[in-house]
């Protein structure tokens, strides 16, 4: 394997390592601090709850929960797809 090769490896990588932990983390913002500062706005029922309440309690849970299983699905895959080409 050149030099060349496995540096542009890592770095495809990092690049889509940071987008991707960009993204949820801009995911996770809108679940916690967007629905917290927009509680008062969101009063439909939801589930029988007040939407924001429902967010409050359980909610956000599922989605950091998501977001967390979405990142290490995605991680293990860009690791094996950047080890397999590393070993051309």
């Amino acid at each position: 394997m050149n030099d060349a090769g496995g540096a542009a490896d890592r770095r495809r990588h990092w690049q889509t390592s940071k987008r991707l932990t960009a993204a949820l983390l801009v995911l996770w913002f809108c679940a916690t601090f967007v629905v917290a500062y927009f509680a008062r706005a969101l009063s439909f029922d939801f589930f029988g709850w007040p939407f924001s309440f429902w967010m409050a309690a359980q909610g956000s849970l599922w989605i950091y929960l998501a977001l967390v299983g979405w990142h290490t699905w995605r991680m293990r895959r860009l690791d094996a797809e950047c080890h397999a080409q590393g070993e051309d």
